[in-house]
């Protein structure tokens, strides 16, 4: 049936095919890029209570929702990390960890930050 319509026809047909294809390749595209970014603000909210001076190693872990890593010092008076789970988000860009810093068995200081999932590229 369509090789007995005129050309002109055809041709608005290929076009709004082509559009429909361009838009719903978009759609998707644009879905995509919202639930990445609702899943990185996500992971990038610590889920739990806030740090406190004078928490256990193991309130610590719970309140950021991470296993700590030990780096250095005696077990009681150590430094440990706290290292951001992004969830399989390679592309945003992520700070370093969090250092812990233990003296007695207790929550003493911390450095660094979790920092703010960015989107690719941006700040380079």
């Amino acid at each position: 049936m369509l090789k007995t319509l005129p050309n002109s026809l055809l041709r608005s047909f290929g076009v709004m095919k082509r559009r429909t294809n361009v838009g719903l390749v978009m759609a998707a595209l644009i879905f995509a890029n919202i639930a990445h970014a609702a899943a990185a603000q996500g992971a990038a909210v610590p889920t739990g209570t806030p740090l406190a001076f004078g928490m256990s190693e193991q309130e610590a872990s719970a309140a950021l929702g991470v296993p700590l890593s030990r780096v250095r010092g005696r077990p009681g008076n150590e430094l440990l990390l706290a290292l951001p789970n992004v969830k399989g988000s390679a592309l945003t860009i992520r700070s370093d960890g969090l250092y812990l810093q233990f003296r007695r068995g207790r929550l003493t200081a911390w450095k660094g930050d979790w920092g703010t999932a960015k989107p690719p590229f941006v700040g380079w």
